[in-house]
């Protein structure tokens, strides 16, 4: 085992969560032949390498993809999820993700079970039993099958017609439980909303895995994009069970280094380069501020926090701890503000909030990230002056 410091962790966690140094590979290491990598490439590798980024706020989840693979645009990533490349569904925590496409399935596998028995309560207050689920889950093969799409309303319109009532949260546990049982995902986006399309006509070729190999790989792809990190921060992360984790961790053990800080054993895929880390491509240095997505895997990634944030500075990213994480500023690895979006009819606006106030070369880094934002978006973007944050901000509805 290596010793290492937290300030070595967190330089790593950058490098893996390829938010510095050179633009990410795909997980093979394979470089596209010249003139194979077309825009989308470098947004295919990200998803590949995160394995899941959470994505209930899709326009976040999309700059979250592309604030790691420079260059590449709200467009790009629109027609990767077009494709099925890369697919919006609940892989996990009930909650959703983009993932890579053929990785899907056997996600499900490993974290349905699990889902379907914390979830038990909820389908009897909502009055939902076996027979309903099915009766539910073939009308929507009969509604779909042959490439056919819906958008979420016209579902539940559907549901009604076949009496099953969509009232209140049934509608949407319905969709839910259909996705997470691999029924259903999200396909392609029309007027501004995703279409309910099936997962085997949307991903026709998934990787099939044996349940031991998928937990190994769980891990271990865990770890590529997210590692340094303790065996714990991937229990909370995959919301396995702890006998399952152990499992992952003998399957991938070969495959892992290990780094001793503070007497908390950190794990690192073996294939990582444990010297020192190469030079930084500019703007993505160790002194750039990067401005990442609300709900961020940069802390969303990770049970424990503490290296990227002071857990006094917690509540002015997550107001009233309601769940809601706004979009951060990061600098050296640490937290060091939030920045603000509002959509306007011909514009967008951006202010960038520091807990402390810029310095010079801070305001121009935080600058230049935030027009990165607008590069990507496509659409004129006004950057206003930094706005200070000397409390933490109301609670977000």
């Amino acid at each position: 085992m290596t010793r290492a410091s937290s300030s070595d962790i967190v330089r790593r966690r950058l490098v893996s969560q390829s938010l510095t140094g050179s633009p990410v590979l795909p997980v093979s290491g394979a470089v596209p032949a010249a003139g194979d990598r077309d825009a989308g490439e470098g947004a295919v590798a990200v998803v590949e390498r995160m394995l899941a980024l959470q994505a209930q706020d899709l326009r976040w989840a999309k700059w979250a993809v592309a604030v790691r693979s420079p260059g590449t645009t709200s467009a790009d990533v629109d027609r990767l999820i077009d494709s099925g490349r890369i697919v919006r569904s609940w892989p996990m925590r009930g909650t959703l993700h983009l993932v890579p496409g053929r990785d899907l399935g056997w996600m499900l596998e490993l974290t349905t079970p699990r889902l379907w028995s914390g979830a038990a309560t909820r389908r009897r207050d909502l009055g939902l039993d076996e027979s309903i689920i099915e009766h539910a889950r073939q009308v929507a093969v009969d509604a779909l099958i042959g490439g056919r799409e819906l958008s979420r309303s016209a579902f539940m319109e559907l549901l009604e017609q076949n009496g099953i009532s969509a009232a209140g949260q049934r509608g949407y546990h319905l969709i839910w439980h259909l996705a997470q049982s691999g029924t259903l995902c999200w396909g392609r986006q029309l007027d501004s909303q995703q279409m309910l399309v099936l997962l085997d006509e949307w991903v026709p070729r998934p990787r099939r895995l044996e349940r031991d190999e998928a937990l190994g790989e769980y891990l271990l792809r865990y770890l590529v994009g997210h590692g340094p990190a303790p065996l714990t921060d991937f229990i909370w992360w995959s919301q396995l069970t702890t006998a399952d984790a152990k499992i992952a961790l003998a399957v991938a053990a070969p495959h892992l280094v290990e780094l001793e800080v503070d007497g908390v054993r950190h794990l690192l895929p073996r294939s990582t380069d444990t010297t020192a880390l190469p030079r930084a491509a500019p703007g993505r240095g160790p002194a750039a501020v990067l401005a990442l997505a609300g709900f961020d895997e940069y802390l969303l990634g990770y049970r424990e926090r503490n290296l990227a944030i002071e857990p006094e500075k917690f509540t002015w990213v997550v107001p009233g701890k309601n769940g809601i994480f706004l979009p951060i500023l990061v600098r050296g690895g640490r937290v060091i503000g939030t920045w603000r979006r509002e959509w306007q009819p011909r514009r967008v606006t951006v202010q960038p909030q520091p807990f402390l106030p810029f310095s010079d070369v801070s305001a121009r880094s935080a600058d230049r990230a935030l027009h990165e934002y607008a590069r990507f978006l496509g659409r004129p973007v006004h950057v206003l002056p930094a706005a200070t944050t000397p409390e933490p901000p109301e609670p977000v509805g």
